[in-house]
């Protein structure tokens, strides 16, 4: 009988991280250590947002390298972890009838694979993607998250990939930045508190939440993928932040543990 897994949600940051040892990659790999092991990992990327809802269906998914301007050894990098077209199918079913097209194009982008290069270092467990349907409002993803939720009593392990503030336009590019933005330290101290006492309304409908909210998600693809954990959550549940920090100035490196 596979154990309920926990669901998490990682900031991902810079892709460089895939090749790093730093506190943030540290704390990925310690992860894996005090989970039971998944029987498949369902990665909800930042990075896979466009328009519809798809499932990656692909036997062998390929390494996507989804960015550019970085060293040639990051491009050598490939997770060659085995898909999961059964469990694809277990969830077209699940969410049905939403139609949720089965998607042998796409692969693992680097929202899924730097971070999972460190917690599952072998690539030895099954992987797929959920694409992010980018026409949709965040009620829809929480929602989305809630249907997913009997996933982890299978043994699956849901992971959401991106970051809590992700501004780009003031974040110190090749600049040492010692201290984070004040707005970006005020709305995560808000988040963390919200999702520690099981206040998800609020970070639903997030547009709400003031100027700190609008600096820290000026758009929300790397925010979406957290509604779908906390949506996969059950009352009561324990919830921890194994890794923390602010990188350059405005992105959040904050990873929630639910379960």
């Amino acid at each position: 009988m596979p154990s309920r897994m926990p669901a998490l949600f990682l900031g991902h940051g810079n892709p460089m991280n895939a090749l790093a040892d730093n506190d943030y990659t540290q704390g990925w790999r310690s992860l894996s250590r005090t989970m039971p092991r998944p029987e498949a990992i369902v990665c909800v990327s930042a990075h896979w947002y466009r328009p519809g809802t798809a499932v990656t269906v692909n036997e062998r998914p390929r390494t996507i390298h989804d960015f550019g301007g970085f060293p040639p050894e990051l491009y050598r990098m490939n997770y060659p972890a085995p898909g999961a077209p059964e469990l694809a199918r277990r969830m077209q079913r699940l969410l049905s009838p939403l139609a949720v097209q089965g998607d042998d194009s796409w692969g693992l982008d680097h929202g899924t694979w730097a971070v999972l290069c460190h917690l599952y270092p072998e690539a030895d467990v099954p992987v797929l993607q959920l694409k992010i349907d980018e026409t949709q409002p965040a009620q829809f993803h929480y929602d989305l998250g809630k249907r997913l939720a009997p996933l982890r009593e299978e043994g699956i392990l849901i992971v959401g990939s991106g970051n809590l503030v992700h501004n780009l336009h003031t974040y110190a590019w090749g600049r040492h930045l010692p201290d984070p933005y004040d707005w970006a330290v005020r709305f995560e101290a808000k988040a963390r508190e919200l999702i520690l006492t099981g206040d998800h309304a609020p970070l639903v409908a997030y547009e709400t939440l003031g100027e700190d909210a609008r600096l820290s998600i000026p758009t929300p693809d790397h925010y979406l993928p957290l509604l779908y954990v906390l949506g996969s959550s059950q009352e009561g549940e324990r919830v921890a932040f194994p890794v923390q920090g602010v990188d350059g100035g405005s992105i959040s490196m904050l990873a929630v543990q639910v379960g």
